[in-house]
């Protein structure tokens, strides 16, 4: 349990930092490299350092496990800011947030986890807060459902990669995968930072490094969680859990004010965990 308030607490970090760069970073993907850089230095150091691609059998499994980990990582924030230009922040973030159902499928009908009938209810709930909390009128007015549908599948799927290397990777091998899962994002990352002629100023830098830290923590302590319980418990904690931390963080450091509807979903998220957690 510890594991999963850990990677809730990152997970939420990186949003609240992200906020704070909004005024100040022009060149996002430029963040995202150093971002993704520090990732690297914190996964080669938990690794050992001398011990990056150590001679086990299992390596080669581990590598490309990482590798498509990290392809689907910059895919989905990727697709996020293409959503976000086409169909509105509103929309977006529910999409994104609702990747969640691909990991729950994924761990009912492949690896067997059958969750209990509280549980389904609090995913029921999860579900249904997340759409509540980013509800707005007439969000949906121009919006691609192919492009959400896409949003969706990407992100979920890219979360889902910690279940299948808990499943099926080299247990031994869960830092070195996190290594080449940053490895390969950022050298993706780095293409697109030449091919767009992004710079990278002191801004992107500093927050490019501030988003690293919670960013390999929150990838980390997942799939620690993810080891200690089920994943029909971890993942729609991990996600409506962290919306309440953002969302009470922003009434606090930003002095936003929530709408009836918003703290409604607040109360029913503060349900869902506890049923999810029984």
């Amino acid at each position: 349990m510890t594991d999963l308030i850990l990677a809730i607490c990152s997970s939420a970090a990186i949003s609240l930092i992200m906020r704070l760069s909004g005024p100040r970073v022009k060149n996002n993907v430029s963040m995202l490299a150093v971002n993704y850089c520090t990732c690297i230095f914190l996964a080669a150091l938990f690794a050992g350092g001398q011990n990056l691609f150590p001679a086990d059998p299992e390596l080669p499994r581990a590598l490309w496990m990482g590798i498509i980990h990290g392809v689907l990582f910059l895919a989905a924030f990727l697709t996020f800011q293409h959503s976000v230009r086409r169909n509105g922040m509103v929309l977006s973030a529910i999409f994104m947030k609702l990747g969640l159902l691909v990991p729950m499928v994924l761990s009912i009908f492949l690896f067997g986890e059958i969750p209990a009938p509280l549980q389904i209810l609090g995913f029921i709930l999860a579900v249904g807060a997340i759409i509540l909390i980013n509800y707005e009128k007439d969000a949906a007015a121009s919006a691609s459902a192919a492009g959400l549908l896409v949003l969706l599948i990407l992100g979920g799927t890219a979360d889902a990669m910690s279940k299948v290397f808990e499943e099926l990777g080299p247990g031994q091998l869960s830092e070195q995968f996190l290594l080449y899962t940053f490895l390969t994002a950022f050298f993706l990352c780095l293409g697109l930072v030449t091919v767009k002629k992004q710079r990278f100023t002191r801004w992107e830098l500093v927050f490019g490094f501030a988003i690293g830290i919670p960013n390999f923590f929150s990838a980390r302590f997942l799939l620690g969680a993810l080891e200690q319980l089920d994943a029909v418990i971890v993942y729609p904690s991990y996600s409506v859990a962290a919306i309440l931390l953002i969302t009470l963080a922003g009434t606090v450091c930003f002095r936003e004010r929530l709408k009836k509807h918003q703290w409604v979903a607040l109360a029913i998220i503060l349900i869902a965990l506890v049923l999810l957690n029984l």
